[in-house]
């Protein structure tokens, strides 16, 4: 089935947003596997794979182009929660979809200000610090702090089943116009990638789970955090090698999704009146 193109400003940012997604992820799971294999690379989380494409080649430029793809991509899961782009509809499970499309703006954008920083050399010194630690560390620090982690925790848990579910049994290129002879291939590795990001939030969650049940933000970590555990296993360095290689099937498989991917947007104008809309509403 081959779907119309809107052709405007917004599509081709959202595009260049799941093209620079996808790029990060193959950065990451490829250092994570070199670091699995003992042949050099870390396993660190996206933060840490934009701070290695910086000292890479041309990196500052390389790292100001994922900044504007980042704040493309957040600007379209905006798109997608508010207008329903997708059509997903108002069921339960369609408001869910939305409301997580919400939440992935947030932490988009903020990563995209991290690369946009350190393009411009802002912030490079101290750049390697654990999101995860830092804000669970904040949300323990106010009012009914271990209730919020432990609600925060829950919904990581939540995505990580989400991304199993589809990694199980959803059809991750539904809403891809493939060329032919391609959609078998390409969606095993669809699978492949929701199948270790799954894994790896349901670990970050109960990592989250633990820190609000001891009120220690210590034991809350992220992705490099995951990858850490799973190293310390036995056997560790082939569970992430296969986890780090599902990570860089969920970035090659990002990169396809920014060709193939239908993408009904509005006009860019129309969607940042959305946008205004929503944050006057939250005032």
């Amino acid at each position: 089935m081959a779907w119309s193109r809107n052709d405007n400003a917004l599509e081709h940012l959202a595009r260049f947003g799941y093209g620079a997604r996808g790029f990060v992820y193959c950065v990451v799971g490829a250092l994570a596997v070199l670091a699995a294999l003992g042949q050099g690379g870390s396993a660190g989380d996206s933060k840490s794979a934009i701070r290695a494409v910086l000292g890479g080649p041309f990196g500052a430029v390389i790292v100001g182009l994922i900044a504007l793809g980042l704040a493309g991509f957040a600007l379209w899961r905006v798109v997608e929660g508010a207008t329903d782009a997708d059509r997903r509809g108002r069921s339960p499970k369609a408001l869910v979809v939305r409301g997580a499309h919400l939440i992935s703006a947030v932490i988009y954008a903020g990563l995209s200000l991290t690369a946009a920083r350190l393009a411009f050399g802002i912030g490079r010194a101290s750049a390697g610090g654990d999101g995860v630690r830092d804000w669970t560390k904040w949300l323990l620090d106010q009012p009914l702090g271990p209730w919020l982690v432990g609600i925060v925790g829950l919904g990581i848990v939540a995505a990580g089943i989400g991304y199993g579910a589809k990694a199980w049994k959803g059809n991750v290129s539904e809403r891809l116009a493939l060329p032919a002879g391609s959609e078998t291939w390409i969606e095993r590795l669809g699978r492949f990638g929701y199948a270790a990001r799954g894994l790896v939030f349901l670990m970050i969650g109960g990592f989250v789970l633990t820190a609000a049940w001891t009120q220690a933000s210590s034991e809350a970590t992220g992705l490099s955090g995951a990858f850490s555990a799973l190293r310390a296993q036995p056997y560790g360095w082939l569970l992430l090698a296969i986890v780090a290689a599902g990570h860089f099937a969920f970035g090659a498989f990002g990169l396809i999704q920014a060709r193939y991917r239908h993408i009904d947007a509005p006009d860019l104008g129309d969607a940042n009146g959305v946008v205004a809309k929503a944050v006057r509403a939250a005032r």
